[in-house]
């Protein structure tokens, strides 16, 4: 999944950008109450465990993905 792709479903499922920075934006999800970066680089392909990462923190389901 790219990076723009993981930032489409983050908004679709109310989680809150919170910050831009430099390399990194932040959000934050109220299923969860965590804040947690997500990578700028909107064409960058994700690693298999960012990704799954990023979904635990945001409180979403690697179903959802699909």
């Amino acid at each position: 999944m790219k990076v723009s792709e993981l930032r489409r479903l983050l908004s679709h499922n109310d989680i809150l950008l919170k910050r831009e920075g430099g390399n990194h934006d932040l959000y934050f999800s109220p299923l969860t109450g965590r804040t947690f970066p997500v990578s700028r680089h909107k064409t960058e392909e994700l690693a298999a465990g960012t990704l799954a990462a990023i979904l635990r923190q945001a409180g979403l389901e690697k179903t959802e993905v699909s």
